[in-house]
């Protein structure tokens, strides 16, 4: 009598194992990457309505308080530190009178990049400006279009008129434009296939 062979033993072989880790790594390789690019777009979207959102504060404060208050930014390499300020002695806001504590900063000086990762004030390359106008804006120039540092918002709502152009780590281009005679705030983000500013 020939012995019938018993069960197989439980487990996989060394081909088998292979196999399988052969998939799941180009799996994974695969889906990193789509995974960055969405975790920066994430974070950059996130930048922007977070400017969107202390500045609509900041109006809201003017309003409640009947004096102007607003955000100052400062050039601090490479990005730029943002910062809650209000009018200490009703004649607007002024950067001596911040300097001075006349014009008193209400709360943190705030990074964006401490907050989200990768993302900074940047124009990254030729795109048009956000607000229709025909001149391309050359990377390198300066992201915080106000005429001053100061985004000042008056007691009646109305705010100093600008654009903050934000850019991601993968090189997304967005922009938070304040109109000046109503006060509201609109976040953009540029399409680069269509090549247009799209509302976000």
């Amino acid at each position: 009598m020939v012995p019938r062979p018993g069960p197989r033993p439980a487990g996989f072989t060394i081909l088998e194992l292979l196999f399988t880790l052969a998939i799941a790594g180009t799996l994974a390789a695969t889906a990193v990457p789509q995974g960055l690019r969405t975790l920066d777009d994430f974070r950059t979207r996130s930048a922007a309505r977070y400017l969107a959102a202390r500045l609509a504060d900041a109006r809201i404060r003017a309003i409640r308080r009947s004096s102007a208050a607003g955000l100052r930014f400062q050039p601090a390499s490479p990005d730029y530190l943002v910062t809650a300020v209000a009018d200490g002695n009703g004649n607007g806001l002024r950067s001596a009178e911040i300097a001075g504590g006349i014009d008193p900063v209400r709360g943190p000086r705030v990074r964006l990049a401490d907050a989200f990762a990768g993302v900074r004030f940047a124009i990254v390359d030729d795109v048009p400006a956000v607000d229709g106008g025909p001149s391309m804006l050359a990377a390198g120039t300066d992201p915080v279009r106000l005429g001053s540092s100061i985004l000042a918002f008056a007691p009646t709502g109305s705010a100093t008129s600008g654009t903050l152009y934000l850019a991601s780590a993968d090189r997304r281009q967005f922009a938070v434009r304040i109109l000046g005679a109503t006060g509201r705030v609109r976040t953009f983000e540029f399409d680069r296939a269509t090549a247009r500013w799209v509302p976000r």
